[in-house]
């Protein structure tokens, strides 16, 4: 994996030395996405130059070193990626009679786009990828980003000059720029710990959004950001599949599913550097480290974190597992103070706001597997594709009762369920919990509180809204905000897919999983300089998955119960089978605890009122609120306190 920078200056303002030093000294902002070699290229009569930093995962020789040359000197590429079937690609081009110097997938792709062009080249590639591809005949740039988000690219006119990174931390060291914070794009931080592509955290720099490309010609005037162009559509991707329903007994259904996620498994464990995975003993990772035990011959390595609070420690059952398949296991246990300790690098990781409390144990995780891997498999994506969160499972349901209660009732019950205290309800179900096993619940508080959102809701619409939310109205918080627009406030976008439980589906494949959980992923696993690969995101698993029909995913009120039938296979159910609990930490407890002079500094009311950003009222009531334990605003003040961490180390002017 990779870090590309480069700048496009149409009218070639820039001295030619001026521009191969400033992207220099752009890439070395991300040596940690390439901490093997350096590269630049550039043609300062046409003001273009492209940096590189390089990982080196596949073909370690400088024959895969860039920016690389196409061999008929038309394209120049800067590529942060892999494409899993550059071999079979090869072989293609090869026997239309294109020559190779070396195995890298670098030159695969720069010679399909030779042969055939740019889409049908990204068409027939399958992979995680974002690049910059200069055209030198045609005097144009195109930056492209894989259909998943998997990689992530910014991109934005600095001055007379457009510049391009893998992050943004890379364009603020481009000398003379100068940055305002986009305060829409603040609204849609609160609403979901994240900021949704196209929007960045300043004004003018976009992210490129999954599936999309956009080119900047020798026309393009400075200041101009051309529409990107939609070169591949989940949704389409998603209406074509359900268009051809699979047919079949159950167990017919669940080979098949094994037999694409193998291939899948199997085409990302290939590399020229040690090949590892993360072992969370969930299902995902699970039938990943299974799948990928399957297909080799040696143990696979695996790897965890665990931590002291048993409700957030998963590390005895990836260990069980782990035990069972035979991988060589590694576990780091972590204490709480090491784990919060790990707050005050946050900021640098994720150079734009970003608040997903996991981020903490993944930047963990990755730092473990590092050591002895380069490239490490994840379970990503199974929840989107497989119905396994559980608002899934249960949203449709509840509002098929709920809905037929007045709202005014349904309203006032909400209400009611949020003035409940967590610490009484935390304790109840403890009880309830240990006189019968079935009623056993990880973070019940905090189950009740989704509830209340659903109930409190106008439609099953506006209860996705409610459930994907932290701050309820974001744009009275952001002093400024004009809009929040995220595509979650847009029902009126979203495709017919027969109901609420698909649309979910849908709706958390192109925004929570790339703007949350695959930033979160990437950030944290470059940070360590490991490469991640996601198997689910393979777009046969996609296909697959939608042709699936719904009663395969969801069975009996559980979720991804097709991938369970796939698991079961290889681990016994006992060993997997638990509540669902995702890869969290204690936020709420550690706030009045641990962490609560760091965050009582940084809530600090005069502070709030000098930036001008956020209106400190709703943040201390929560504060407060919290403080007394009557409510957990942990999540919501985390939003808080990442952003006003990332101010300290990286606001523009007006921020400070």
């Amino acid at each position: 994996m990779c870090g590309i920078v480069g700048i496009l200056d149409p009218r070639a303002t820039s001295m030619p030395d001026a521009l191969e030093r400033a992207v220099r000294t752009m890439a070395r902002t991300l040596v940690h996405r390439g901490p093997d070699a350096e590269g630049t290229w550039s043609d300062p009569g046409a003001g273009v130059a492209l940096g590189h930093r390089r990982l080196a995962v596949v073909e370690l020789s400088e024959a895969g070193g860039q920016p690389m040359r196409s061999a008929d000197g038309r394209y120049v590429l800067a590529y942060n990626g892999e494409v899993y079937n550059h071999g079979s690609l090869r072989s293609q081009l090869a026997g239309s009679g294109v020559s190779f110097r070396g195995s890298s997938d670098t030159e695969v792709l720069l010679a399909a786009v030779a042969r055939w062009g740019l889409e049908r080249a990204l068409d027939a590639c399958e992979g995680m990828f974002a690049f910059a591809l200069y055209d030198r005949r045609e005097r144009s740039l195109h930056l492209v980003r894989d259909r998943f988000g998997e990689k992530p690219l910014y991109y934005g006119w600095l001055g007379q000059r457009l510049a391009f990174a893998s992050e943004l931390k890379a364009l603020r060291a481009l000398p003379g720029s100068s940055f305002s914070l986009d305060r829409d794009a603040l609204a849609r931080f609160f609403r979901h710990n994240c900021i949704p592509a196209p929007a960045s955290v300043y004004e003018g720099v976009r992210k490129l959004s999954p599936g999309h490309l956009v080119t900047f010609g020798p026309e393009t005037p400075p200041g101009f950001l051309p529409e990107p162009r939609c070169y591949w559509s989940a949704a389409e991707a998603v209406e074509a599949a359900r268009a051809r329903p699979l047919a079949g007994s159950a167990a017919d259904l669940v080979d098949r599913l094994e037999d694409v996620l193998t291939a899948s498994v199997a085409a990302r464990a290939v590399a020229d550097v040690p090949v590892g995975a993360f072992l969370s003993g969930g299902i995902d990772s699970s039938l990943v480290v299974a799948l990928m035990q399957r297909t080799t011959t040696h143990p696979v390595r695996t790897f965890t974190i665990g931590f002291a609070d048993r409700a957030f420690d998963e590390s005895g059952e990836a260990a069980a597992v782990a035990a069972h398949l035979g991988t060589d296991h590694t576990c780091v246990e972590v204490t709480d103070d090491e784990a919060a300790a790990t707050v005050a690098r946050l900021p640098s990781v994720w150079d734009e706001p970003f608040a997903d409390a996991s981020q903490i144990p993944t930047l963990l995780v990755s730092a473990v597997a590092r050591r002895d891997v380069t490239v490490s498999l994840s379970g990503d994506g199974g929840d989107e594709l497989f119905a396994g969160y559980n608002r899934h499972a249960w949203l449709a349901r509840l509002w098929s009762r709920a809905g037929r209660v007045p709202a005014p009732a349904r309203a006032a019950v909400a209400a009611g369920m949020e003035r409940l205290p967590p610490g009484p309800i935390d304790a109840a179900f403890a009880l309830a919990g240990a006189l019968h096993p079935r009623l056993r619940v990880r973070t019940p508080s905090t189950k009740v509180a989704k509830v209340a959102k659903v109930l409190a809701a106008s439609a099953p619409e506006d209860a996705y809204l409610a459930l994907t939310s932290h701050w309820a109205d974001p744009l009275g918080l952001v002093r400024g905000a004009r809009s929040g627009g995220s595509l979650a406030e847009r029902p009126d976008t979203w495709p017919d897919l027969g109901g609420i439980t698909e649309q979910m589906l849908w709706l958390d494949l192109v925004g929570y999983l790339p703007d949350d959980i695959l930033a979160k992923v990437d950030r944290a696993a470059m940070a360590a300089s490991l490469e991640t690969r996601v198997p689910f995101l393979d777009r046969s698993v996609l296909d697959l998955a939608w042709r699936l029909p719904l009663d395969l995913k969801l069975r009996d009120g559980q979720t991804k119960w097709v991938l369970r039938q796939v698991l079961h296979r290889h681990v016994p159910p006992a060993l997997v089978e638990r509540p669902k609990m995702g890869f969290g930490l204690p936020i709420g407890a550690w706030l009045r605890t641990r962490l609560r002079p760091w965050a009582e500094e940084l809530l600090d009311e005069r502070r709030l009122l000098s930036q001008g950003i956020v209106d400190p009222g709703p943040v201390r009531r929560a504060w407060a609120l919290h403080l007394s334990g009557r409510r957990d605003f942990g999540y919501e003040l985390w939003d808080v306190l990442m952003l006003e961490a990332w101010l300290d180390e990286w606001a523009p002017s007006e921020g400070r």
